[in-house]
């Protein structure tokens, strides 16, 4: 049997979970899937795959085999292609890791417009926030917002757009505390911390006659910017958190922007995936794709605040 044809086979069975999917999208029996597999498992010396009569799961050793060997693949179709001349339209699973606050309204429209145009891409997300090992996990792409200096330096980088995050704090709140009217009323202020940030709540803003450190008062710290988000709806505290995320809540009243002009820092947001030269169709287009979305552009500005 040709080596490469199993490959193909392992790595589309692995994808679907499912031998007669993979058949039937490779144009083969369900039989012949079978034995291209057989035929890697037994070349390798190990099972690669497990199997029930409703469900497929690869073993550790083939999501190793997999996590490598389809990496090889999609740059093979690459190169073929350009060799070629011929356009190889995205396809399979891309794997994808995205902070917290990427489950937002303006990212799930993105994601509903790709597939759109490409509805044989699948996704397969990881919104942990973690930093997670874009080779070793068989991650095709990570969305991270940092400055360029703390990203994994044998990574590829791409800058996509600017994320403002905007202090914000429910009305109920700024009722019974005050609402600031310059940077140095926020001293004392409840703050929910996002983790990433320095856990004593002490920041240095761009004030009118200069930079002006303040210290708000942590109250509850955390990873998930979710869970800071509706603690701030619940009036606990203030929060920096991206105006994806609460736009929606600011339009309608049940959160307000605590000096705009001064409170307020940006990230950006950087597409972040393994150094190789040809990337996949799928890849490549995603990428592309985001940064073209204008509106998630929306909301933008300079730096204006730095956690000291």
């Amino acid at each position: 049997m040709d080596s490469l044809t199993s490959l193909r086979v392992f790595c589309t069975v692995a994808e679907l979970k499912s031998f007669t999917a993979a058949a039937e999208r490779l144009g083969l029996s369900p039989a012949m899937a079978s034995k291209h597999v057989m035929h890697l498992e037994n070349r390798l010396g190990t099972r690669l795959l497990n199997r029930t009569s409703r469900h497929v799961s690869m073993t550790e050793t083939g999501t190793l085999y997999f996590n490598q060997t389809k990496q090889m693949l999609d740059g093979l179709d690459e190169v073929e292609a350009a060799v070629s001349n011929v356009t190889v339209m995205p396809r399979g699973v891309l794997k994808l890791s995205a902070p917290v606050w990427a489950a937002n309204t303006l990212i799930a429209q993105t994601l509903a417009e790709y597939h759109q145009r490409y509805p044989d891409v699948r996704f397969d997300m990881d919104l942990s926030g973690r930093i997670v090992n874009l080779v070793d996990e068989g991650f095709d792409l990570a969305l991270r917002a940092t400055a360029p200096e703390r990203l994994d330096p044998s990574l590829i980088a791409r800058p996509l757009m600017k994320v403002a995050f905007h202090l914000a704090g429910s009305p109920a709140y700024l009722s019974r505390t005050g609402r600031p009217t310059r940077l140095a009323d926020l001293n004392g202020h409840a703050l929910l911390l996002y983790s990433g940030m320095n856990g004593s709540g002490t920041m240095t803003m761009d004030g009118p006659d200069g930079p002006e450190t303040v210290t708000l008062r942590p109250i509850m710290q955390s990873e998930n910017e979710i869970m800071l988000h509706l603690a701030a709806l619940e009036g606990m505290g203030l929060v920096f958190l991206p105006v994806w995320m609460t736009q929606a809540d600011i339009a309608e009243g049940r959160l307000e922007i605590v000096l705009p002009e001064t409170a307020r820092f940006t990230a950006t947001l950087h597409a972040v995936y393994p150094s190789r030269k040809y990337l996949s169709a799928k890849v490549r287009t995603f990428i592309d794709f985001l940064a073209s979305r204008k509106n998630l552009c929306s909301g933008a500005d300079e730096p204006a605040a730095e956690a000291t």
